[in-house]
């Protein structure tokens, strides 16, 4: 046993280092500046071979949600044109502090494009505008106002209602005439019609000097690291600048060594909070009190009556946030209602199974102590190794001036979640993680159903589903063993809360 414990731990430091030596080789030239331009404060990345033989610029505007460290692969595609690529965080993303709105940032994305011009930092004759999502809507709207030489816009927002989409999802309306020389680039799995909208910019007289291409098997998020991408971009590029090229696509190393650097510490997280929470033994009244059908503990919740609480009050959730978000005070960009979601479904199971609670109460301090030291310092190594090699994740003090607010919603949510599994011995371990994400699969369609029918709720959560599915699987898969190891349901949802409330943190822009 020892030897596969310490096996373990080899290969976890193994990919760590492996990783980070991947993630962090490049023959780019990276630096970072912040540009002012019209009130906004933009932290910019330029991306450059290293050299002055320049042959154009590029402006690259990330998506919603997103930031300019997750666009390196499409800079570095373009900067092996011997490009000069500028890439900002827009307001409320990454680095740069909000508030963010769709129009606040499509006016400093503006004001970015022409202060670079004023400072003759771009020649706008040699540069193209290009973007992602939102930033693709943005790279057209900007063009069409500023003269550039042409225009990648991949996989942008629709900004007219069609083809399924309501008026009240469009991030912008009145959509200007496609700028000449515009690329339009589209996934063949995108949300919200998004698909259909980028073909239909491809029309009547903008397909004269327009294109559109179709990207079979990718995603709206795969398309960010999709070598076809950037190869069709980069012809793009030469085609409208008018210089030779051979399309090459960059390395695709530094996100293997991303990927396998993430891996390793979550090889090692197991081992490290069983190994922290080993610290400290339950006390006799938890392990009582965590197992079946002893002292009076809550028994497990049966499968079908957990579903049926579930999707009920999630319904009930979505319908009340129609009219009232209690925690919009918060201001991030669809994560209040997010975390009003979890706290109002979260209290309403607490309320219906109210007998059962206290019993989830026996606790020691130092167990709850252990349980937060173990969640912070896994936020803070997953985020930073993230931050460092991926994408920015590092919280700034904006963001954790949040963070109380998002700890308790998420609580609240969690210790339901736990009254509904029951003890740890209640059920089997594949079956008590199956439960939990079907319960969170039945909140999300509460969500979707008040995206597209009550035409609220929070579309990152749909945008983001795969990325919050992964979470949700390793952080249900912790605090399952917080669980066992210490009897302690409130330990194992304080541990899931924090690690939940840093997520939303991540992913959410702030306004």
């Amino acid at each position: 046993m020892k030897w596969r414990k310490g096996l373990r731990a080899a290969i976890g430091v193994a990919l760590c280092i492996a990783g980070f030596a991947l993630a962090c080789a490049t023959p780019y030239r990276e630096t970072t500046v912040i540009v002012g331009a019209g009130g906004c404060r933009l932290v910019t990345d330029v991306v450059d071979r290293g050299n002055d033989d320049t042959q154009g610029y590029v402006v690259l505007f990330h998506g919603l949600a997103a930031n300019k460290k997750i666009m390196s692969y499409l800079a570095r595609g373009f900067a092996s044109q011997n490009l000069h690529v500028f890439v900002p965080d827009l307001p409320g993303h990454g680095r740069t502090p909000g508030p963010f709105s769709f129009e606040r940032a499509e006016g400093c994305a503006d004001s970015f494009v022409r202060e670079l011009i004023a400072r003759r930092a771009i020649d706008p004759q040699r540069t193209l505008l290009a973007g992602h999502s939102m930033g693709g809507a943005i790279a057209i709207r900007v063009a069409a106002r500023v003269g550039v030489a042409g225009v990648v816009a991949i996989s942008p927002a629709p900004q007219r209602v069609a083809h399924g989409v309501p008026p009240d999802m469009l991030p912008y309306t009145n959509p200007p005439p496609l700028p000449p020389h515009t690329l339009a680039i589209s996934a063949a799995f995108e949300p919200l019609g998004i698909r259909d909208s980028t073909r239909d910019l491809i029309a009547g007289e903008s397909a004269a000097t327009g294109k559109y291409l179709f990207m079979p098997g990718a995603t709206h998020v795969s398309v960010l690291g999709d070598s076809r991408v950037v190869r069709a971009s980069q012809e793009w590029t030469a085609e409208t600048l008018k210089f030779r090229a051979a399309p090459s696509a960059p390395s695709s190393l530094p996100l293997v060594g991303s990927l396998a650097g993430l891996a390793g510490i979550l090889l090692l997280a197991g081992p490290f909070v069983r190994e922290t929470m080993g610290m400290q033994r339950p006390s006799p009244q938890a392990a009582a009190a965590d197992q079946q059908n002893v002292s009076g503990a809550p028994p497990a919740v049966p499968v079908f009556r957990a579903l049926l609480e579930t999707a009920a009050v999630s319904l009930l959730a979505v319908v009340l946030l129609g009219f009232w978000d209690p925690l919009s005070f918060v201001r991030l960009y669809n994560g209040a209602y997010f975390a009003s979601f979890l706290l109002i479904v979260g209290f309403a199971l607490l309320l219906v199974h109210h007998k059962s609670v206290r019993a989830l109460w026996p606790t020691k301090i130092s167990v709850l102590l252990l349980a937060s030291l173990a969640g912070f310092v896994l936020h803070l190594l997953v985020t930073g190794w993230l931050d460092s090699t991926f994408t920015e994740a590092w919280l700034s003090w904006a963001r954790w001036a949040r963070f109380p607010v998002l700890f308790v919603a998420a609580l609240v949510y969690l210790l339901a979640e736990e009254l509904l599994l029951g003890p740890a011995a209640a059920r089997g371990k594949l079956a008590r993680v199956l439960l939990a994400l079907t319960l969170r699969l039945i909140a999300l369609l509460a969500l979707v159903l008040g995206i597209f029918v009550l035409h609220s709720g929070a579309i990152l959560v749909l945008l983001l589903a795969v990325y919050l599915a992964l979470f949700f699987l390793f952080q249900r898969l912790g605090m399952d063993l917080v669980r066992r190891q210490t009897g302690s349901a409130i330990a194992a949802a304080v541990f899931g809360a924090i690690l939940l409330a840093g997520f939303c943190l991540v992913i959410f822009p702030v306004t």
